[in-house]
């Protein structure tokens, strides 16, 4: 291996950390969970509509960008310019921020379900001094370099495909077992419609989960910043991105499809779901237990063993998704705050945080550290006098960064739409081509993308006017949630996007006009 390429991410290890940051293997079983096999239309459309054509836009973005160290900050600087790209950048930057805190405070969940096979949590205050631990450990390791944290990442990204392979080859085993009748009867009405006893069949039901089917595929943008990282990004980076994002797109279909294969949803999982005994955070380790169970049936095992097998695959999913959380964990920890360091003026940031040692954002990923401990802190300290309070501190904290997170695909989108119409820009790698396809790919993707921001944004007060309320405390206290839920959602971009502008005015104000870029 010569000097140059050592240390750069292969075209398997960036594979990987795309899978790893996007494909979430929790996305499936709560898919059938919510609509049976009426998820997979909606998925295909995502990924047709959204996921597959924005990946695309990203590639030729990091193709003609590949010496740039700036991720989507770069790529919309060059193409839009410099207060738009850091204000799109940031938003997008520091919804990840709260993403580590939620990811932080839920890491013990997987294991939990490890050890005891179902989740046992100790107190919030007990959750929150382990999640400033991890954070501070998953810091300390990433910022010895990329070798650790492509590692872990691969390690994660293994785990996901191995739950897949396990998923698909049990099921095709029960289907085979059973003469091709799947457990959950198909037809043309099965994918129109839900099997889910709580479900609501109406047409905004249908459009909340096509938000949440289009959500599933968010990601990819993060590895922007691995671009300079790739061996060989011209021709690797496109591959990379490509590869993953077929592989995304069609095994989202194919592994919810196979869940029908082994869980009859009628006598499996209706009752619970009535009883709130199967929700959306255990219907995981649920659906790989039934997995387990069905395999032993079919191979010949007897009840008991049957059992035992799919207890063991869902202490197996456990482990998986704590190495698949790892994996996510590792990449974004410092892929984001990478690109938003890297490509922006080292002045631009207060004291030494625009540095760069070692070739890694050191004392941003620290401060960000910092900062997640705090939030961590915070709601630790809340949960000592009220819990109710901790976790609607927890909820509204969620809520500032759904719309924040995906909000800036737009910036991406448009400036992909810049990027097309400037002939100054070296293009080495094309993938959509012809001013009408450009154009109408770029607003049918920006409409995607903003309807189902608007869409979040409202469906608390849908849900509100739709509701039945026994009492009119409950009423009030129903409004007040989804008012809450909604301001918090808007606020949470407006904030940022403020915090943005102010850095880049003081910046452009004390040393832009002094040419000290």
């Amino acid at each position: 291996m010569s000097q140059s390429t050592k240390g750069k991410l292969s075209l398997v290890a960036l594979s990987l950390m795309i899978f790893t940051s996007v494909y979430g293997f929790n996305n499936i079983p709560r898919a059938f969970f919510k609509m049976g096999y009426g998820a997979i239309p909606w998925y295909i459309i995502g990924g047709l509509f959204f996921f597959i054509p924005f990946a695309f836009m990203v590639t030729e973005l990091g193709s003609a960008f590949k010496k740039e160290k700036g991720g989507i900050y770069s790529w919309m600087s060059k193409a839009v310019g410099p207060t738009y790209a850091f204000i799109g950048t940031f938003m997008w930057y520091a919804s990840y921020i709260i993403w580590m805190v939620s990811i932080s405070n839920t890491i013990l969940v997987p294991l939990s379900n490890v050890i005891f096979g179902t989740t046992k949590l100790p107190s919030t205050f007990i959750v929150s001094i382990i999640a400033a631990i991890f954070m501070i450990i998953v810091t300390f390791l990433s910022i010895k370099g990329l070798d650790s944290i492509k590692r872990v990442a691969s390690v994660g990204g293994i785990a996901v495909l191995a739950l897949n392979v396990i998923l698909i080859l049990g099921a095709v085993i029960v289907l085979i077992a059973h003469g091709g009748q799947f457990a959950t009867p198909i037809n043309l009405h099965s994918f129109v419609s839900s099997p889910n006893p709580t479900f609501s069949p109406s047409l905004v039901a249908f459009i909340a989960f096509m938000v949440y089917a289009i959500f599933a595929y968010g990601g990819v943008e993060s590895v922007g910043g691995l671009v300079d990282q790739t061996d060989k990004p011209e021709k690797n980076f496109p591959k990379g991105i490509i590869i993953s994002a077929l592989i995304i797109t069609v095994g989202y279909s194919v592994a919810i499809l196979c869940v029908g294969f082994f869980v009859n949803y009628g006598s499996d999982w209706t009752q619970g779901i009535k009883d709130n005994a199967i929700h959306l955070g255990n219907i995981g380790y649920v659906m790989m237990s039934n997995l387990g169970n069905q395999v032993g049936l079919s191979l010949g095992m007897n009840a008991s063993s049957a059992t035992f097998l799919g207890e063991v695959l869902a202490r197996f999913t456990g482990i998986s998704m704590f190495l698949a959380y790892m994996g996510a964990f590792f990449t974004l920890i410092y892929s984001p705050a990478k690109q938003i360091i890297e490509g922006t003026p080292e002045k631009l940031w207060p004291g030494k945080l625009g540095q760069i040692e070692d070739n890694m954002p050191k004392h941003a990923m620290k401060l960000q550290c910092l900062i997640v401990i705090i939030i961590i802190g915070i709601n630790a300290l809340i949960s000592l006098a009220d819990e109710g309070a901790a976790s609607m501190f927890f909820e509204v904290l969620t809520n500032m960064s759904n719309v924040s997170m995906t909000l800036p695909y737009l910036f991406i989108i448009y400036a992909f739409y810049r990027f097309k119409k400037n002939k100054d820009i070296e293009k080495p790698f094309t993938i959509i081509n012809g001013k009408i396809v450009i154009t109408l790919l770029t607003i049918v993707v920006m409409i995607v993308v903003g309807f189902a921001n608007l869409f979040s944004i409202v469906q608390p007060f849908v849900d509100y006017f739709q509701a039945t309320f026994a009492t009119q405390a409950e009423q009030s206290a129903a409004f007040a949630s989804a008012l809450r839920t909604c301001l918090s959602m808007v606020g949470g971009p407006i904030i940022f996007a403020l915090i943005a502008y102010f850095l880049m005015r003081r910046y452009n104000k004390n040393y832009k006009n002094n040419n000290n870029d």
